[in-house]
């Protein structure tokens, strides 16, 4: 298993995953500095050019639409791109043997899907701190909102959807040689629908944790990423919905 590993990580050294990598750890060094308090930010020097400031101002209602969107965009990036990395590396084996191949539109298919998802979530949080629903941070003002998002992320752990949708990220040697013959972008639009599919309701906590909480984010793409591998992810799924029902009907009792 060591000697498997060992080969894995040293084939990942070519151009097109030192980008992916560099996207990944771009996007969580943006959100660090976006997360950093506004205090903190004034007596920085990192946050000295207007550009920083305008940048990492995500209240909603100073930012508007379009940062929420990017906001959402790069929690996407942070979060699901390494819960994607077996299925990228899959098709890069099989990319060998076979023509026309292309990781970086697998790739594009594949982050377009959570851009639209971004799109999306971004709105809502808009609306949702409009209705006064949600604060300035994007965590929930309201214990029924919060046991709402909950009971509806534990439920769709449980849920035929959520099933079908790991069965395929689990196994991507069989994904792909379904969907070989589509190209490499229809590939990963399909790849990144599937994912999301995965893993829509655990982002949507985000509105219970806090859409610009590092702990939380970190937490999720761990919980993501476990909960995709072949043997140990049925050991998560369905306990993990368990437990976030009961916190939902605990917090919506007012037992905590």
């Amino acid at each position: 298993m060591k000697a498997i590993l060992a080969q894995r990580i040293r084939t990942m050294a070519g151009w097109h995953w030192l980008a992916l990598f560099g996207l990944i750890l771009g996007a969580w060094i943006a959100l660090y500095v976006m997360s950093v308090p506004a205090d903190l930010r004034q007596a920085s020097a990192l946050y000295g050019p207007d550009f920083w400031r305008d940048f990492c101002t995500l209240t909603p209602d100073a930012a508007g639409f379009a940062k929420m969107a990017m906001m959402w965009a790069l929690m996407s990036a942070a979060m699901m791109a390494p819960t994607a990395l077996p299925a990228f590396a899959t098709y890069e084996d099989l990319s060998h043997t076979a023509p026309d191949t292309d990781f970086s539109r697998l790739v594009g298919g594949y982050l377009a899907v959570w851009v639209g998802f971004s799109a999306l979530a971004g709105l809502l949080q808009l609306l949702l701190f409009r209705a006064e629903l949600i604060t300035a941070f994007g965590d929930s003002n309201s214990r029924y909102l919060s046991a709402a998002l909950l009971l509806i992320a534990g439920g769709y752990q449980f849920s035929p959807m959520k099933e079908a949708c790991l069965s395929k990220c689990r196994r991507p040697l069989v994904f792909f040689m379904q969907h070989w013959e589509e190209g490499p972008l229809r590939n990963g639009v399909r790849l990144g629908l599937v994912c999301l599919g995965c893993c829509w309701a655990l982002m949507l906590l985000a509105f219970v944790g806090g859409t610009m909480n590092l702990a939380f984010m970190g937490l999720a793409t761990v919980i993501m990423i476990l909960e995709k591998l072949p043997e140990l992810g049925r050991y998560i799924t369905k306990p993990l919905g368990a437990g976030l029902v009961v916190m939902a009907l605990a917090l919506a009792a007012g037992i905590v």
